[in-house]
């Protein structure tokens, strides 16, 4: 099993903490390989920032694949760069709330979530990410829930208090992904 994964957005969007964290709690908490490999663009917020997360029950060949089985797209602008990379049958995850162009192809899975609204409705808007996250796992089972959960409990051991609501916006998404897998 091998997973390519490629999440994109702009910067401020929590794209790297996204991938960073899944990347992170899956080689602290399974026996999976993992790479993450970041990309930035030219300005932090509000520029282009992308990163690829390969999880495989073998050894990684390179950290970035040109062939994604899934790919992230919080932004129209990356849906309409890496949309050619995502081979036929893979999964397309889509911030339904920017992302609002239609997808001309119909060999793909396509999973939307409008995880910007669904932030600033629970008052956390900068929890986009790990709702996304959620989506992303409740979808695929790229890994088990509890080990992303685990992965939030130690990336806010220092804030406590950020604990439960992330994990808690991991869990509306975890439900959406669930809802709309194939």
């Amino acid at each position: 099993m091998e997973r390519n994964l490629m999440i994109a957005g702009f910067g401020g969007q929590g794209v790297m903490t996204m991938g960073k964290l899944l990347a992170e709690a899956t080689s602290q908490a399974t026996d999976l390989n993992v790479t993450f490999f970041p990309s930035y663009g030219a300005a932090m917020r509000g520029g282009t920032a992308n990163c690829y997360v390969v999880i495989s029950d073998d050894q990684i060949g390179a950290p970035v694949s040109y062939s994604l089985e899934d790919l992230v797209v919080m932004n129209g602008p990356s849906l309409h760069k890496f949309l050619p990379n995502l081979k036929s049958g893979g999964n397309l995850f889509v911030n339904s709330t920017i992302v609002t162009d239609p997808v001309d192809r119909d060999d793909i899975n396509i999973i939307k979530a409008p995880v910007t609204q669904m932030s600033i409705d629970i008052g956390n808007p900068r929890a986009l990410n790990v709702i996304m996250l959620g989506v992303y796992v409740g979808a695929t089972n790229a890994v088990p829930p509890e080990v992303i959960e685990k992965g939030i409990a130690h990336k806010f051991a220092k804030k406590p208090k950020l604990i439960d609501p992330n994990v808690e916006a991991f869990r509306m998404g975890l439900e959406i992904g669930k809802a709309q897998a194939k």
